[in-house]
Formats: structure tokens, C-alpha cells, sequence
């Protein structure tokens, strides 16, 4: 028979490892085996026993249980059964046992007050809850009261009672003034516990009228306020100093009593002048670390956690300059009960026996009493396979009738404990759930670990053989886990091959095969090497591998451990990396990679870039090797190591790197030991246990490293125990019901003698469990099998060897598997913020359903269908993930007017659990997108047609188009705009009485009843009249002839010649043309030129004696006649601005302002130029 290292070797404990194994949905068993297993009732969640309610809200009492088939439910309320069908405002959540008390409108919640029991039942036994006490939260109003003003004199003690209401639970208290600003409190003046503000001694400053003590009810929300109380302080001249008295407590002694876990306050306030100090001692005993802490001032001591340990005398001492005071707290720490071994659930077989341990403790010491379906054991249906013996139940040859859940109750005056477990009786043959022919690869020289998870009642046995017709595998090459996995410490390429894996119990025996590929290993066979080279030159590393043959390997090279630099200089070959043009940036270390699926090792490196020397002048290079290395004084943890360094070839040595090589563990293998300054030739150096030391000796100088000196004799140090424990200790679950023990394996050495392994040690945190440990090979993992889903555990992983063991680990906690989570979020919600986001509402899980740690929540949302276009589309689901532990989240980017449906999920990290069901929601009328299309057809003197589609995304019920248009001019400037709305059934429009030869610009959109959407705009023209057009085509012709154009130049510079003689004889002071007339038709009403300004005063005309304007550049008969000049310079100028007056004076030259003047009579406005003209064709 094989040998099996077993965590106790007692039959009861596998028997309970095989019950966390199959606790259904606790394990990852297939569905099949899940369904094909009965299991009594087990209660999974449940309402706390003291549960206060909010008036306000529903009260909902939980009760969740599993079993199979899935039990039933039933209440008691205040002992006798609660008949809920006979009160309409109490449901019971379906397939739950939750019951949901409806007081919402108009019941009371006073009338549900009580104690409430659920009980679970199935044909396997009954499992029952806690008595869960049901009480209102209770607000009431401060007492109304006349609150005298204080008076106090200035450096008396104080006290402001605060005397709040009697509330469920209590109220918190603190005080505040008008403003709702918390009063500064300090050593002086404080609160206590029982909410009064202490004042040790009053100043001037406390003066105010608005000292108002607050109380706030949590579960109601509701804030309470007393009447505000006046102090005034008046001072009297000299102050008093005084001694220290106590203000609270009263006396000299009292007694405290507490209970065990609570937290403890002890609390000390004194008044003197000046302001006494407190301090606590214990009396007989040292004040616990770690557990103590001082708050408000030092005026109380706090201790969390107390144990029976804290009981004694605890002094405060008040002090001040002038004395002290003291007062002594006799301390008493009870202890409701508490766990010392609760009872677990226990699978048998027909024919096993087994054992129910209930083990309690408590101040005073808890009762312990028996229940068998929830009925008191003495009164309940005999069995013969069972002996109730104090706090354990002795089960012997059951049988399937034997199948109950039983409950101990421990209990004392201070509280109670109730615990269900369950005895199930089964008779299941062996089955393997490890895949058949799976298939595991590994490296030669590491471990191998071979799955066999198995499942039966009686707890099958496990036997391992290799290939078809092999022996049943045994001895020290193999460690047979008590999951059933076969582990291979040390695999070799002989150890490839098929494993069968052998369950069998009593009803039957089942077989699986398994297969290992042992590879051989990746090797750099020949390693880069170091390399110097002159800068511009040329430099090449070799890395050749040698691998298995069926793994595929890649190489990689590295520089100074990042990528090679893009540079097409780097060329990299099968087995080398060449470097063409060697620069200085090119120095560092170069390291070659090989990967397999299976390994990867690696070589380096260095290159030395030097300057090119056109002349060998001092040849530098790296250092000879040291030589003649001596071992002395060898102690047991260290020895001295001398040498005599070599040539230093004309670069110092700068530093020298002492190796060892371990010659029991790693023959030929070197290690780094230390590194000492290039002036030293002696160490002392450390040693560990248990190794066979060789050293060696490489020299350092700029250049580089020698070649390393020759091995120094050997020295081999006494074994010893191991120094250190591993590190990296975790623990994690891969499954639901695992927890898998993890550690980083001491290495070389560091075992300090032979026979390294492991004392891997685990215990359920906060359940009293004694160590469960196991002493396993030299490995890196221990799986424990069958624990609760998603558990704390405290872990620890003691080394041990030939010699002993080492230090008593540190604890850590982890955790066994996660499993997907249970339920639901419900009570899911949508609220509709606008027509593209909603907001979305659920309520949260309850943690212990969870099942794992909790990631977030994910909603799953999708459109169902458009609202206008009433047809559906291909469902395309979206998921936003809400971390932590949320209720509620955004949904951005929604579709107006369609209709979605969501979900929302609860995340842990083993995956999704259940989906809520689905919600459908709607969202609201949106503003439309653009219309589809614009197109504008048909264009004539004056009208357009417009044809358009529907938009793309109505968003809603279109209620009408708009149409908005306006000209355009030649100088791009837009005229007035003009609206058309449009009924939202048409598609064209013909636009009328437009202007012919003229550029419209269009905008145009459609609208719901939210508003309008995006517009689409577009640019068309009307056709030009043919008259218009002949004629602007002569005027483009005239433009174009020599002779107009030679005429136009003439012009030009006749205007110049005349500017150049009218600056001239104004510059000599002469009389122009037309100040001679001015002369010869003297006018007395003449005015003369402003001299404020420069201008002209106006002239009158001697035949109207009709004004004319200041600056006018029209002749005096005001009309300038077309026919007198088919040149004339108003056909060809820019305007009235470049006129001439008769006489050939430049009018404009003298007009103070430069208007231009519209024409008189019936002429008609200048032609417009051929230039103009061209430009205003469109």
C-alpha cells in the first residue's frame, strides 16, 4: 500500500474534511454530482439577534437556507408559530424564508415588536435561526424645560448638563453654538461620556449665549436640540489657585463591569486651577500595548478587545502645581459565551461512526444544551446510533435514518450561541473529476504535480501507477497529497510517461489517466562575451542555445535590460547580434533572452567603447587575476580570504568581487559573495550552515573585470537548523472550496542542513480552531481541500531540516476560494434624467452572498427598439462595470424615444453572479438629427425646388420642417432672412418670387416637440435674365479692346499732370481758376473760410440763391449732362469722387468732407463699369 501524508490521523477528522468537500455549492463538484446529492437544511443568512428597525422603512427579516431537496420555511413569533397568511401586511420573499413586514401605509411598527425564529425544512431535518429580537428605533423630543442663565465666577468649575432623551439606540451627543459650529474643546474645558461639557476652570472668553447641546438619532436620521444655555463669566481680582478634585466620577472608588470583546471606557474629568492633568495606571500591571489608547485630553482610557486578562484596578491621578487627586476603577470583565470548537457539519456513510464536538466558554460558564430538527434532544424521537454525552453527540454504525441537523446552544446570563450542524448519512461511490488524458509539460529537474480530485462516501482510497500494467507507485521519489494530487518533487525526462489514478471504496472503484511530457531544458551553450572596441569599428556577440526539440524557442536581445535602439546599425542574426559603426552610445551590457513556452534563461554582456588611438601609445587593459588565495581563521559562520592581486595593466584596480561556489548543491555554479575596495587583499567573510564553500577572486578597473583567480581551497560548514522561514506566504482559494498555500521556498543554503521541508500550519480565523498543520517536502504549495467558500484563515509556513526547526513563523490571513456570487440585486430601478441618460437605482447584495471580494456591480443594458420607427434591430448589449460597493450609476449615451432593457449584476472576482431581472425603461422625445439629404433642382428666373429626406435618427414624432434662406451679394454680404415652416408629411418645396440671377443660401431642419434638431445648409443661384446678360457680355468685350485700355492709361495721366500744376501754383501763392471767379461774382453773404477748421463756408447761386452744400462735387447748374461727352471721366472714374469742376479745379481737392451726394432731377444714377458689371454675374 502507498504511504499518504495526512493532516490527522484520526478517522473523524477525514471524515469532517470530506463534509467541507461535499457542502453543496461550496465545492467545485459538476452539476450532476450537485444535484444528484441530498443535504439537510443549512441556514446561510439570517437578521442579527438584537435588530432594531426604522419606523419608517418596511421591516424585512432575513432567513436564507440551502439544502436538498430546497426546504421549506416557517416562523415562531415570541415562541408560539406566527401564522403569516392571517396578516395582509406580512410576504415572505418566494424561495426564500425572508419574511417583509409592509408598514409603509399606515401600520405601526411598535405592533411587530417581538421575538421572531425561522426554521428551515427538508426530509433530511430542520435547521433554525437565531431568536431575533424586533424593536422600533425610538427619537423622542427633549423634555421641555426653563434653562437658567450660568454666572460663574471667573477660575470656578463648571458643568452644562446636557441630559438628553432615552432613545433606541442612544443618541450621539455634541455640542455646538447658533451657528452650528462645533464648541473648541481642549484640557480645559470637555465633554464626558455622559454628553455634559466640563469646564475645569472658567475664563472670560467662555462668555456666549448660544452653549446648545445636540443629540442625533442614527437610525432615524433626526437631529434633537436642547435650549441654549447662557454662561456669563465676571471676574474678581486676585485669582485663586486650587488643588485638583474630581468632577466625575464621585468618591474615591467604583466598580466597571464589561464584557469580553467590547471595548472598555474608563473616564476621569477634574477641575482645578490651573488645569489639571490626568494619567492611568494599572494597578498590579502594565497597561495592554497595542489595545490602549488615551482620548478627549487623557481624560479617558480606551480598550479594545478586553479580555478576562484586563480585569484589575485601574487609577487615574489628576495633577496640577498645587497637588493631585485619584480615583480607583475595580474593573470586572464578564464574558457572554464564545466558540471554542462550534460544531461542524459531519458526512458519513452507512456503518461509520462520528462525533458532534460543541465546546464553548464564557464568565460564568455557558450551558450547554442539545437539539435534534429544532425540538430539545430529550424530547425528541429516539435513535440508536446516537449518545449525547455533555457537550459531544457520539454517533456509531448510522444509517440513513440518522440523517438530522442538530443545534447546541450555549448560554449564560450575558447572551447565547446557536449553532446548526447537520449529520448527513450517504453511500456514494468513488468518482474522479479530473479531466481524463489531461496533459502536464514541465521542465526536467522541477516539480511535477499530477491531479486526481475525487469524491465518495466512505472517503475513497487513492493509488497511483504508472503506465497501463505498472506497480502502484510508493517510496521517497513520489509525496501523495491528500487531495489525491501526485506530486514528483524532482521530474525527470524518465519520468514521462501515463499515470492512472485509483479511487476506491466499498461500493466501487473508478480510474483515470493522466499524462506527463518531461522537456529537457533551454541552454546558452555558447555566451556572449565581453567585448572591447575603438569607436567606428565593428562588434559581434555570439548567443547559441540548445532546447528541446519540440518546443519552439525565440531569442531576444537586450540593451542594458530595455529594447535594442531602432538603428539599422544593430543587425541581429540566428545566433549573434552584430553592431556595424560602433558610437559611444553603443557602451553597456547586451544581454541575450531565449523563451520557450516552457523556460527561459539568459547570458550578458559588456561592451567597452574606447577612443581610436592613430598611435599605440600605453596599452590599457582589464587586470591580471589574483593568485594564491589562503583560507584562516575558519569558525563555523565565517573565515578570512587572502589573495595577491595581479597586474593592474596600467589601469588600477579599483574594487575586487569575491564568488563562491557551493559545491554539494551547484558544482561549477559561482556566486556573488562581496566586493571590498582595490587597496584591500583580505576579508572576512559570512558563512551559512551546511555548504561546501570554494572561493574565488576577479579584479576590477575601468577597462573591466579579470579573469577570475583559481578556486581557493574547500571549506565545509556544520549543519544547523534553518535561521529563517519562507517569505511570500499566501493564501488564496483556486476554488470554492480550496484554499491554496503559497510560499517562496528557501533557496540554496539557506536550508542550513539536510532533510529541508515545511510545517505548513492553518486555522479558520475567529472560530477558535486549533492548528490544523502538515509537514510537507521541499515545495512551494499546499492545497487545502474541502474548506467553507470565501473564509479567512491565519496561515503560517514554519522550515524545518535534519537538525530542527526554525523560528516561529509570522501569521498572515488569507482567504479560501471565491465562489460566483448568490443572489441578485433587487429593488432595481431607472429614473430618466433626460432623452440620452438615465440613472439607475438597486439595492446592494448582502455581503455573505457575495462569496468573494467584492469588485462592483455591472450593468448589462440594450436597445430593444426605436420608438418611431417601430421596428426592431439587432440587439447589441452594452455593460458598464460600477467598482466597489455602489447603488446606484449613469447610463450615458442612450437613443431618445426608444425602448431598453437592463440588468444589473454583482461582481466578485470569480465572475458574475445572477442577473436581476430585466428592467424596461423608456426615454423621452429627443431633438432630431439632420434631415438625411438637401437637394435644390430646377432653377429658373425666380423660383427654386427643394427636396429633402426624413432624418436619420428622429429621435420622436417629427412635427414640422423649417426652411430658412437669404441672398447672398457679390461681396459675400447676406441679406435679410426669411422663414418657411413646413408640415413634417412633405418632402419638396417649390420656393417662389425669388430674384433672378441671385445666390441663396439655405438652412434648413426638421423639429419634435422637444425643440430643433442639427440643420443642414446649402448654397443655389437663380438664372440670369438674357438682356442683362447680352449687355454685360458687350461690357466685358469693350473691357477687353486695345484702345480702351490705351485710352484709359491717357486719362490716368492727364489726372496726374493736373495734380502736379495745382500743388505747384498753390504752393506759389496764385489765384486758381476757380477763385477768380469768386471775383468777378462778388457776393456780399459770402462767408469765409473757417478758421477753426479749414473749410469753406457756403456759396450762393445767383439765379434760386439756393445753397449749396459744403464740399458738393456738382457743377453750378446741379446737373452733369451725358450727352456732352461720350468720354466722359463719369463712365470710367470710381464715382462723383473723382469729378471736375468747369474751370478744371479738382472740387474734391477742397471739400472739407468727402460725402457722396446723390443725384438731382431726373437723372438717373451713374452706369455701373464693365468691371462691375462682370462681377455681378453670377
Amino acid at each position: 500500500m502507498m504511504t499518504k501524508k495526512t493532516i490527522s490521523a484520526s478517522r473523524a477528522s477525514l471524515i469532517l474534511f470530506l463534509c467541507q468537500m461535499i457542502t453543496a455549492l461550496e465545492v467545485p463538484l459538476d452539476p450532476i454530482l450537485l444535484k444528484e446529492l441530498s443535504q439537510p437544511p443549512t441556514i446561510t443568512q439570517q437578521s442579527p439577534k438584537d435588530y432594531i428597525v426604522d419606523p419608517r422603512e418596511n421591516i424585512v427579516i432575513q432567513c436564507e437556507a440551502k439544502g436538498k431537496p430546497p426546504p421549506s420555511f416557517s416562523w415562531t413569533r415570541n415562541g408560539t408559530h406566527f401564522d403569516i397568511d392571517k396578516d395582509a401586511r406580512v410576504t415572505v420573499k418566494p424561495n426564500s424564508g425572508t419574511l417583509v413586514i409592509n408598514i409603509m401605509n399606515g401600520g405601526k411598527a411598535e405592533a411587530y415588536e417581538g421575538v421572531y425564529q425561522c426554521t428551515a425544512r427538508n426530509e433530511r431535518g430542520a435547521a433554525i435561526s437565531n431568536n431575533i429580537v424586533i424593536r422600533p428605533s425610538r427619537s423622542p423630543l427633549w423634555t421641555k424645560e426653563k434653562v437658567e442663565p450660568k454666572y460663574v465666577r471667573e477660575g470656578d468649575p463648571l458643568v452644562l448638563h446636557c441630559s438628553p432623551p432615552v432613545g433606541l439606540p442612544p443618541p450621539i451627543i455634541f455640542w455646538m453654538d447658533n451657528s452650528f459650529q462645533r464648541l473648541p474643546q481642549n484640557e480645559r474645558v470637555s465633554q464626558g461620556l455622559n454628553g455634559d461639557l466640563y469646564f475645569s476652570n472658567v475664563k472670560p472668553e467662555d462668555t456666549r449665549e448660544d452653549y446648545i447641546c445636540y443629540a442625533r438619532f442614527n437610525h432615524t436620521q433626526t437631529i434633537q436640540q436642547k435650549q441654549p444655555i447662557s454662561v456669563k463669566v465676571f471676574s474678581t481680582k486676585p485669582l485663586t489657585e486650587r488643588r485638583p478634585t474630581l468632577l466625575t466620577p464621585v468618591g474615591s472608588t467604583s466598580n466597571k463591569v464589561e464584557l469580553r470583546g467590547n471595548v472598555l471606557l474608563l473616564e476621569c474629568i477634574a477641575e482645578g486651577l490651573p488645569t489639571p492633568v490626568i494619567r492611568w495606571i494599572k494597578e498590579g500591571g502594565e497597561l495592554p500595548i497595542n489595545r490602549t489608547f488615551f482620548e478627549n485630553f487623557k481624560k479617558t482610557l480606551k480598550i479594545i478587545e478586553v479580555s478576562e486578562a484586563d480585569s484589575g484596578k485601574y487609577k487615574c491621578v489628576a495633577r496640577n502645581l498645587l497637588g493631585s487627586t485619584h480615583h480607583t476603577i475595580t474593573v470586572t470583565v464578564k464574558a457572554a459565551p464564545y466558540w471554542i470548537t462550534a460544531p461542524r457539519n459531519l458526512v458519513l456513510s452507512p456503518g461509520e461512526d462520528g462525533t458532534l464536538i460543541c465546546r464553548a466558554n464564557g464568565n460564568p460558564k455557558p450551558n450547554i444544551s442539545w437539539l435534534t430538527n429544532g425540538v430539545p434532544i430529550a424530547i425528541a424521537p429516539e435513535d440508536p446510533s446516537r449518545k449525547v454525552d455533555g457537550d459531544t453527540i457520539i454517533f456509531s454504525d448510522v444509517q440513513e435514518r440518522s440523517s438530522a441537523v442538530y443545534q447546541c446552544n450555549a448560554s449564560n446570563e450575558y447572551g447565547y450561541l446557536l449553532a446548526n450542524a447537520f449529520v448527513n448519512v450517504l453511500a456514494e461511490p468513488p468518482r474522479i473529476l479530473t479531466p481524463a488524458n489531461k496533459l502536464y509539460q514541465i521542465i526536467a529537474n522541477n516539480p511535477a504535480l499530477l491531479d486526481c480530485a475525487f469524491f465518495g462516501s466512505p472517503v475513497p482510497e487513492i493509488e497511483w501507477f504508472k503506465g497501463v500494467k505498472g506497480s502502484i507507485l510508493h517510496g521517497d521519489l513520489y509525496v501523495f497529497h491528500d487531495n489525491g494530487t501526485l506530486e514528483i518533487p524532482v521530474a525527470q525526462k524518465d519520468s514521462t510517461g501515463t499515470y492512472t489514478c485509483v479511487a476506491r471504496n466499498k461500493l466501487g472503484k473508478v480510474q483515470n489517466e493522466v499524462h506527463l511530457e518531461v522537456k529537457d531544458p533551454t541552454m546558452i551553450i555558447k555566451q556572449p562575451e565581453y567585448k572591447i572596441i575603438q569607436k567606428g569599428g565593428q562588434v559581434s556577440f555570439e548567443c547559441t542555445i540548445k532546447h528541446d526539440r519540440t518546443l519552439m524557442p525565440t531569442i531576444t536581445w537586450l540593451k542594458d535590460n530595455g529594447e535594442l535602439p531602432v538603428d539599422e546599425r544593430f543587425i541581429i542574426h540566428k545566433d549573434s547580434l552584430a553592431i556595424m559603426n560602433v558610437t559611444d552610445k553603443d557602451d553597456g551590457t547586451y544581454t541575450c533572452v531565449a523563451n520557450t513556452t516552457l523556460d527561459s534563461v539568459s547570458a550578458s554582456a559588456i561592451l567597452t567603447v574606447v577612443a581610436a588611438t592613430p598611435t599605440p601609445a600605453i596599452i590599457y587593459d582589464r587586470p591580471d587575476p589574483p593568485f594564491d588565495l589562503e583560507l584562516t581563521d575558519q569558525l563555523e559562520r565565517s573565515i578570512q580570504l587572502s589573495w595577491i592581486p595581479g597586474y593592474d595593466n596600467n589601469s588600477p584596480i579599483t574594487n575586487f568581487v569575491i564568488e563562491y561556489e557551493d559545491g554539494m548543491r551547484e558544482p561549477g555554479v559561482w556566486h556573488y559573495q562581496t566586493e571590498v575596495h582595490g587597496t584591500q587583499t583580505t576579508v572576512q567573510l559570512k558563512l551559512s550552515p551546511y555548504v561546501n564553500y570554494s572561493f574565488r577572486v576577479i579584479a576590477v578597473n575601468e577597462i573591466g573585470r579579470s579573469q577570475p583567480s583559481e578556486a581557493s581551497e574547500q571549506y565545509l560548514t556544520k549543519a544547523a537548523k534553518p535561521d529563517e522561514n519562507p517569505s511570500g506566504v499566501q493564501g488564496i482559494g483556486s476554488e470554492p472550496d480550496n484554499l491554496v498555500i503559497i510560499w517562496e521556498p528557501l533557496k540554496g543554503f539557506q536550508s542550513n542542513g539536510p532533510g529541508l521541508q515545511y510545517k505548513v500550519s492553518w486555522r479558520q480565523k475567529d472560530v477558535g480552531d486549533e492548528w490544523t498543520s502538515v509537514i510537507v517536502a521541499n515545495v512551494s504549495k499546499y492545497i487545502v481541500s474541502g474548506t467553507p467558500t470565501f473564509v479567512p484563515y491565519e496561515i503560517k509556513v514554519q522550515a524545518l531540516n535534519d537538525l530542527g526547526y526554525a523560528p516561529e513563523p509570522a501569521e498572515v490571513i488569507g482567504h479560501s476560494g471565491e465562489d460566483l456570487p448568490m443572489v441578485a440585486p433587487g429593488n432595481v430601478q431607472v429614473h430618466i434624467v433626460n432623452s440620452t441618460l438615465a440613472k439607475v437605482h438597486w439595492d446592494p447584495v448582502p455581503l455573505k452572498t457575495v462569496r468573494g471580494h467584492l469588485q462592483g456591480y455591472r450593468i448589462y443594458y440594450w436597445k430593444v427598439q426605436s420608438l418611431s420607427k417601430r421596428r426592431r434591430r439587432h440587439v447589441e448589449k452594452k455593460i458598464l462595470t460600477f467598482s466597489g460597493n455602489k447603488t446606484h450609476g449613469m447610463l450615458p449615451g442612450l437613443e431618445p424615444y426608444s425602448s431598453y432593457k437592463l440588468n444589473v449584476r454583482v461582481v466578485n472576482g470569480k465572475g458574475e453572479g445572477p442577473a436581476s431581472p430585466d428592467k424596461l425603461f423608456k426615454t423621452p422625445e429627443g431633438v432630431p438629427s439632420s434631415p438625411s439629404f438637401l437637394k435644390i433642382s430646377n432653377p429658373t428666373l425666380d423660383s427654386l425646388t427643394l427636396e429633402w429626406g426624413p432624418p436619420t435618427h428622429p429621435n420622436g414624432v417629427l412635427i414640422a420642417y423649417t426652411i430658412k434662406f437669404q441672398p447672398i451679394n457679390s461681396t459675400h454680404e447676406l441679406g435679410p432672412l426669411i422663414e418657411i415652416r413646413i408640415p413634417a408629411n412633405e418632402t419638396s418645396l417649390i420656393l417662389s418670387n425669388l430674384n433672378y440671377s441671385t445666390r441663396y443660401k439655405f438652412y434648413f431642419y426638421a423639429q419634435t416637440s422637444v425643440g430643433s434638431g442639427s440643420q443642414i445648409t446649402e448654397e443655389a443661384v437663380t438664372i440670369m435674365d438674357e438682356g442683362k446678360l447680352a449687355m454685360a457680355s458687350r461690357q466685358v468685350d469693350i473691357a477687353t479692346q486695345g484702345w480702351f485700355i490705351g485710352l484709359m492709361c491717357a486719362v490716368a495721366l492727364l489726372i496726374l499732370i493736373l495734380l502736379i500744376v495745382c500743388f505747384i501754383r498753390r504752393n506759389k501763392g496764385g489765384k486758381y481758376p476757380v477763385k477768380e471767379k469768386e471775383d468777378a461774382h462778388a457776393d456780399p453773404e459770402i462767408q469765409p473760410m473757417k478758421e477753426d477748421d479749414g473749410t469753406f463756408g457756403e456759396y450762393s447761386d445767383a439765379e434760386d440763391h439756393k445753397p449749396l452744400k459744403k464740399g458738393s462735387r456738382t457743377p453750378s447748374d446741379r446737373t452733369v449732362k451725358k450727352e456732352d461727352s461720350d468720354d466722359s471721366l463719369v463712365d470710367y472714374g470710381e464715382g462723383v469722387n473723382g469729378q471736375f469742376n468747369e474751370d478744371g479745379s479738382f472740387i474734391g481737392q477742397y471739400s472739407g468732407k468727402k460725402e457722396k451726394e446723390p443725384a438731382e432731377g431726373n437723372e438717373s444714377s451713374e452706369a455701373p463699369s464693365p468691371v462691375n458689371a462682370m462681377n455681378s454675374f453670377v
